[in-house]
């Protein structure tokens, strides 16, 4: 195993405790940095040898050290779940940047879909962001070679128009909302990580994904409510990030 894989593993669980801060943090507003993490039952301030990923919460068994009241496995399974992420980009490419780039893809798809699952919102300071991140991600797996950000940004801006228009022509058609902006934009850096050809087997399968999520509603109603409002996001990010690890640009 190299170097790069080690570390990638050592920092995953640590990515996953800051993604477990952005989904926390990011619906409300609050600051990401400058807050400190406190217990949610007595309000004391977390030291930072209590905030170690996975080890901190086995060492104190679950209990908060100053009131002793079982702390939630949230944190543990987005860190568990970011720790999955790395082993998964490890193993489907051998290399060491590319193993890099999709982690860090992995991880904020990971913030991503838990936040539109809690809050039904993909905050532009993700979605962004992460459309500029693939688009480097081109060039930089390509040797600094500028050539290939432009069927990139292709990718970006059919995947744009796509959700964009279908969204528009709902909204006229339903007279209400199917499709959040966020959505088109999480589809847009889709298309900047995956490229132009993978758009249309990535809307297939998350169609897919979220039909499968939609299944427990459709059997307890016996129906899909026109009303029901269920999000798009965690399948289109499953989405993305399965055809990453398959699909070569």
């Amino acid at each position: 195993m190299t170097l790069t894989a080690i570390s990638l593993l050592i920092a995953g669980p640590f990515a996953g405790s800051l993604a477990g801060v952005l989904i926390n943090r990011l619906p409300d507003h609050r600051p990401v940095a400058l807050d400190r993490s406190r217990c949610d039952t007595c309000g004391q301030p977390i030291a930072p040898y209590d905030l170690i990923p996975l080890a901190s919460y086995a060492f104190l068994r679950g209990r908060c050290r100053a009131c002793h009241a079982p702390i939630g496995r949230f944190h543990v399974h987005v860190e568990l779940a970011a720790l999955a992420i790395a082993a998964s980009a490890i193993l489907s490419d051998p290399d060491p940047l590319r193993q890099i780039a999709d982690c860090i893809l992995g991880w904020t798809l990971l913030a991503l879909a838990w936040i539109d699952i809690r809050h039904l919102i993909l905050p532009d300071s993700l979605t962004l962001p992460l459309i500029l991140a693939g688009l480097a991600e081109a060039a930089l797996t390509a040797g600094g070679d500028p050539a290939a950000i432009p069927p990139r940004a292709l990718g970006a801006a059919l995947a744009w128009l796509t959700f964009a228009l279908t969204a528009f022509l709902y909204r006229r058609i339903r007279k209400r909302d199917g499709l959040g902006a966020g959505d088109a934009k999480l589809f847009a850096a889709g298309g900047a990580w995956l490229g132009p050809d993978a758009l249309a087997p990535c809307l297939l399968l998350a169609a897919l994904i979220g039909l499968a999520m939609a299944l427990p509603a459709m059997i307890r109603t016996r129906r899909l409510a026109a009303t029901l409002r269920l999000p798009f996001g965690p399948p289109l990010a499953l989405a993305i990030w399965t055809l990453r690890l398959l699909w070569s640009t």
